[in-house]
Formats: C-alpha cells, sequence, structure tokens
C-alpha cells in the first residue's frame, strides 16, 4: 500500500510538472504572438521610411534638374542627362535602352540578366543583396526591394507572386497622370 501511495504522488507531481509546462508554452506563444504583430508593425514603418526617403532623393533631382533646364536654356537638341541616384524610373519600351536607369537600377538587371543567361531562376531582393556585395541588413534589402518592385511596376523586371524577381520586360501604361517614382 505504501508503494501505490508513492506512486500517486509521483504522478501528482508529474502532472503538477506537466501544468506548469503548459502554463509556460501558452505564455511564450502569446508573446511569440505579440512580437510578430510587433515586427510587422517595424518592418511596414521601414518600409514607408525607404520610400520616403527614395521620393526626396528624387523629388530633389528632378527639382534640380528643372532648375538647371531652366537657367541654362540648351537646345533641344542636347542628350538627355544622365541617370542620377533617386531618379524616376520610366516605364519600359522597346528600343529604350538601359543607360536611362540610375546606376542603382542597372546593377540590379544585371544581376538578374546575368542569372537568367546561366539559367538560374529569380531571385528574392536579400538575394539580390548579397548578389551585389552589400551589407546584409534590413535596411539595405528593402532598399534592393523597393528598387526591383519598382522596376517590375515599370516593367523593366518580372515580380512573381512570392516576392521573386526575373528577367523580363513587358509593356505598361505611362504614369504621367500618376505617381513620377
Amino acid at each position: 500500500m505504501a508503494e501505490g501511495c508513492a506512486v500517486a504522488s509521483v504522478l501528482g507531481m508529474l502532472e503538477e510538472r506537466e501544468t506548469a509546462a503548459r502554463v509556460r508554452v501558452e505564455g511564450l506563444r502569446e508573446e511569440a504572438a505579440r512580437l510578430a504583430d510587433v515586427l510587422e508593425a517595424a518592418e511596414i514603418e521601414l518600409d514607408r521610411r525607404v520610400i520616403a526617403r527614395e521620393e526626396l532623393v528624387e523629388a530633389l533631382a528632378v527639382s534640380a534638374a528643372e532648375s538647371t533646364a531652366v537657367t541654362e536654356a540648351e537646345p533641344e537638341t542636347a542628350p538627355a542627362p544622365a541617370p542620377v541616384p533617386g531618379s524616376t524610373v520610366p516605364p519600359w519600351r522597346d528600343g529604350l535602352p538601359v543607360t536611362v536607369l540610375a546606376p542603382d537600377y542597372q546593377r540590379i538587371l544585371a544581376v538578374l540578366e546575368e542569372r537568367s543567361s546561366a539559367g538560374q531562376g529569380p531571385l528574392k531582393a536579400k538575394e539580390i543583396t548579397a548578389e551585389l556585395g552589400l551589407e546584409m541588413t534590413s535596411a539595405k534589402v528593402e532598399g534592393v526591394r523597393s528598387k526591383a518592385r519598382r522596376l517590375a511596376e515599370r516593367g523593366w523586371l518580372l515580380q512573381e507572386t512570392s516576392g521573386m524577381f526575373s528577367t523580363g520586360r513587358r509593356l505598361v501604361a505611362s504614369p504621367d497622370a500618376g505617381s513620377s517614382a
């Protein structure tokens, strides 16, 4: 009979420990869900700030180009100005050279075209960032993702629903009526 009490006592102890472990696991699950929500909000804020910075750089570049054009009054036959970092991405059309794009955009296209010519598939923004030799910080990855998305929106790249990018060209509607970014 003493042996039966000992077994019951051990079972009771194990049940208490199991209950405590179950409570701890549930608390950690709730904390993980809360942290996932906080992370998602932080990532959205980062995306907004990256886009805001790029929009500002682009607007300043356009403003500087317009000021220069007004003060210099060059003839209309002058060659198009060289692209500047943060400049607009024109919609792709047949015969439009890659050189109309800013250097950062040209490098993203070059990485994907090299991969395509080697018979390899599409890349995620993180992989493009690594191929470009940039630091693997979230800000750099988000910057590359933003530029690749812009290229895809303008028809220079193809973006899959999985967020992967590949080479390919497609005509898109001119953004004259909408945003110039």
